[in-house]
């Protein structure tokens, strides 16, 4: 059994881990331990942009989770891919990179969470960032995350939907992260050279030079260790072999919306009841682990265009052949790209105050997907694209638990959508807009025929059954351990210091008090960024 000693151990070098990591080990002064269950990020199809089609099932890099059954969704069973792997999520996601409305945080300081109002983040999303709209009062420049603005490469296509979308009165935004979020535009994404920019290639590589840095892959964390209240480290397996590691300051998790609630439950951090029904010893009645999860639920509208799409391109060899060659040639082209190119914020309704639903627009389509496959590089024999819709900020409310003390079993994951009117009603509204789009002139002239749902469903009765039977979430969960003042309804305070233990912090999605208004990712480097500066203010002493 090896035994070490670093000042802080960060289990989880995903999106939020490798921010720490690196801001941790700066100046030299502290030595970190980083616990990684997956592997290297250096493959070639986690570095192509839209390579994540191939990540999307492969269980070297993901996590792969399935939820329980949800009765909202006809029964179905979600999928939850997760990044398992240097990087997390930001590795093998779709690279959107949002920051949600600025109200969105000022709804988090409502909530009782003193420093994270938009005034007391800004500065922290323009810390982050190396974005070519920058320096100034909105966007950060020279951070180390690039934000690239892809929109010389986008397909001719995304033109039609952004003037459908102004035929039908929605503002056009060329900067979802600027002043304002509202309006239809084209997404930036974190590439840059055209190679996908994810935590770990923006500040774990440059961090992992640094001889006060330690970073075990395949590494699996099984418990939190404790004295007392007090977190002393972690025991994990790596190889087979039970290891643990003493943290002479501080546990971090970093494990993201499943794995920071599962090993918080393992370690006797949890609802009482159900630790005891599994033979767990409670060290710490915490009803909210795993609690509160939220996430986004997305509805896809399928057309098939008179007007040729990336469908064209990516389907034939020869398209094939000519997207990775003038890939490797110029780091250009369709590979170099998401295929969420165009969107926007809108609002579903004039009364509204802010924009209750995000839009998406692919100039690529794929039907018939074999199972176990998301075949972004082998789209549909014929020209097709996306327009989807999903509703900002939920109602519904579902939970992640452990299903036995077995570290290596997944935990049970019920997201409970659709268990809102009102949540059906935003989804029905953003369907019904999809179709206002598609009637709008400039998309009404490419669209050959709506495969689906298909033209006959029109009823609000057949909108829903097909909202039922389709809809899927876009993958941000967050939530399950989330930031409050009270401890009885919150698992970590203001700091991310999880209530009623000493010495360990949750820092990733699962903070959230809150879903934020669109992708999730760049929230959550925001959250490691000020995550790290709260850290590092304790251990200067420094006054709170």
């Amino acid at each position: 059994m090896g035994m070490s000693e670093f000042d802080y151990i960060i289990v989880g070098a995903g999106s939020a881990g490798c921010v720490l990591a690196h801001r941790l080990t700066e100046g030299n002064r502290y030595t970190v331990l980083l616990l990684e269950a997956g592997g290297t990020e250096r493959r070639f199809w986690l570095q192509v942009p839209i390579g994540y089609g191939k990540s999307f099932y492969d269980p070297r890099v993901n996590w792969m989770y399935r939820t329980e059954a949800e009765p909202a969704l006809a029964g179905r069973a979600g999928y939850w891919p997760r990044g398992k792997v240097l990087g997390g999520s930001s590795s093998i996601n779709a690279m959107v990179f949002i920051r949600g409305q600025h109200e969105d945080f000022d709804d988090w300081r409502a909530l009782g969470n003193p420093g994270w109002g938009w005034a007391d983040v800004l500065p922290y999303f323009r810390k982050l960032e190396d974005s070519a709209r920058g320096p100034d009062a909105w966007r950060g420049r020279g951070g180390p995350l690039a934000v690239a603005d892809v929109t010389r490469d986008l397909h001719p296509l995304c033109m039609a939907f952004l003037r459908a979308g102004m035929e039908i009165g929605l503002p056009r935004n060329t900067d979802f992260n600027g002043a304002v979020q509202e309006g239809i535009g084209c997404y930036e994404i974190t590439v840059r050279d055209g190679r996908r920019m994810s935590t770990a290639r923006a500040y774990l590589r440059p961090a992992m030079t640094r001889a006060n840095l330690r970073v075990e892959t395949g590494a699996h964390a099984t418990r939190i260790l404790f004295e007392g209240t007090r977190a002393t480290g972690i025991a994990y397996v790596r190889d087979g072999a039970a290891c643990t590691a003493r943290a002479g300051r501080e546990v971090i998790l970093c494990a993201g919306a499943v794995n920071s609630p599962q090993l918080l439950q393992l370690s006797g951090i949890g609802p009482a009841a159900h630790l005891r029904s599994l033979g767990l010893p409670v060290l710490r009645d915490s009803p909210d682990v795993g609690h509160h999860l939220q996430d986004h639920l997305c509805i896809d509208y399928l057309y098939r265009s008179r007007v040729p799409t990336l469908n064209d391109v990516l389907r034939p060899w020869h398209g094939k052949l000519w997207a990775g060659l003038r890939y490797l040639a110029a780091r250009r082209g369709p590979l170099a790209l998401s295929v969420n190119q165009g969107g926007g914020f809108v609002r579903s309704r004039s009364d509204l105050a802010r924009p209750n639903i995000q839009l998406y627009f692919s100039p690529l389509s794929y039907t018939r997907a074999p199972a176990g496959e998301r075949p972004l590089m082998s789209p549909d024999p014929f020209p097709g694209f996306l327009l989807s819709a999903q509703p900002l900020r939920p109602t519904s409310r579902g939970h992640v638990q452990i299903r036995s003390i077995d570290p290596f079993d997944p935990p049970r994951i019920v997201p409970n959508s659709l268990a809102t009117e009102h949540d059906v009603e935003e989804m029905i509204e953003g369907a019904m807009l999809l179709r206002k789009l598609a009637a709008a002139p400039s998309l009404a002239g490419v669209i050959d025929d709506e495969l689906s749902p298909g033209r006959a469903v029109t009823a609000r009765e057949q909108l829903t059954e097909d909202i039922r039977q389709r809809s899927s979430t876009v993958f941000h969960p967050v939530g399950t351990c989330r930031m409050g003042p009270d401890s009885r309804h919150s698992v970590v305070d203001p700091d991310l210091k999880v209530h009623g233990v000493n010495a360990l912090r949750v820092v990733d999605a699962s903070i959230f008090p809150a879903l934020t208004s669109g992708n999730t990712n760049a929230p959550v480097i925001m959250v490691a960024e000020k995550g790290a500066d709260l850290i590092l203010d304790d251990a200067r002493g420094a006054p709170p």
